[in-house]
């Protein structure tokens, strides 16, 4: 994968999934659907993928100036 894509993919990562830890859509949409019992496990899931893809988009910003220069 390169760069770019990786800039990309970590970008919108971290933008849906800080999205999702910062607003109470996601508790109401699972609230609609039913699924309502699995918000408790929110912070477990969401949390980590979130640090994940800052992690990644850390290092493709990284890995991109190494490269230009």
């Amino acid at each position: 994968m390169n760069n770019n894509k990786l800039i990309i993919v970590g970008i919108s990562g971290t933008a849906f999934f800080a999205l999702c830890c910062f607003t109470p859509l996601l508790v109401v949409l699972f609230g609609i659907v039913g699924l309502s019992a699995l918000t408790g496990y929110l912070d477990y899931v969401l949390l980590p993928a979130l640090i994940f893809f800052i992690g990644l988009t850390i290092y493709a910003s990284w890995r991109h100036s190494k490269r230009s220069s």
